[in-house]
């Protein structure tokens, strides 16, 4: 394989964009769609990851350079800005191509998505309202895995809403371990506003939301199971917090255990497409 094919798979994002793309799978398939369906949900949302993670790496190719960051391809060579910006495109324009095999509101939907997620890139990435691509993003995702269905019925809106919550406290987690090298290079998105305490907190109190959310959403009573991770939600956070006061780690501690609620929240969205 290439340098250059390296590189564009390393500035994808490849974690994250794998991680969002299985998970529209796994619901497209819990919510019915015939295999054709889930491929095609899948390649729709792969697509989309990757122009969020192109551009993200394009535009931020100076920031990263100032920080040193290594871990950049853009910034070691290993890809060419122009050749990020075509990539960009290209993921781009497919979303809404691949998405039509879901109808035209799935199209728009997906379409929705994506726009979100580049205008976080810029200009909204520095701003107070940071967070707000990332709660229509994310909401966007299981719209448009329920609408793609056949007859393009009408997402339920306690699933529309966790996901929202879910990618508004992901946001938080996220912007943790770089907010020193944000504050370097003058990023001053919401979580950098409130700084890392306020972040923590808001991140967990989002989450835990999310899963009150995706418990109590579906019709009937709330199972044992889903009770419990209510319960976690709550408990998890609390317990990082204490465990992170007695060690030098606090901050990493607090924010392994918002990734273990989040990742609580995930199970759960998966698992939700059989309550649709």
């Amino acid at each position: 394989m290439s340098t250059r094919v390296l590189g564009l798979v390393r500035a994808s994002h490849p974690e994250p964009a794998a991680a969002v793309t299985v998970v529209a799978a796994l619901l497209a398939a819990g919510v019915g769609h015939s295999a054709a369906g889930v491929v095609a949900v899948a390649l729709t949302v792969l697509a989309s990851q990757l122009a969020v993670g192109w551009s993200n790496d394009l535009i931020d190719a100076d920031r990263d350079a100032a920080v040193g960051r290594t871990d950049k391809p853009v910034t070691t060579g290993e890809v060419t800005r122009p050749t990020l910006a075509r990539a960009t495109a290209v993921a781009a324009v497919a979303v809404p191509v691949l998405a039509l095999a879901g109808g035209p509101a799935a199209a728009a939907c997906a379409t929705l998505g994506l726009v979100s997620a580049l205008l976080y890139n810029r200009p909204l990435k520095s701003t107070p309202v940071s967070v707000l691509p990332y709660a229509v993003s994310f909401g966007a995702l299981p719209a448009f895995v329920v609408l793609a269905l056949p007859g393009s019925p009408v997402p339920p809106a306690w699933l529309v809403a966790a996901a929202a919550l879910l990618g508004a406290g992901a946001h938080f987690a996220n912007v943790l371990p770089d907010l020193a090298d944000d504050a370097r290079t003058g990023v001053r998105g919401l979580p950098h506003r409130f700084g890392p305490v306020g972040s923590r907190l808001a991140a967990a109190g989002l989450l835990l939301a999310a899963t009150v959310a995706l418990v109590l959403g579906p019709p009937g009573p709330p199972s044992w199971t889903g009770l419990s991770a209510v319960a976690a939600a709550v408990a998890v956070p609390a317990v990082g917090w204490y465990a992170g006061r007695a060690t030098a780690g606090r901050s990493a501690t607090a924010f392994r255990a918002v990734l273990v609620v989040a990742l609580i929240d995930v199970v759960l969205l998966v698992t939700s497409g059989r309550l649709v």
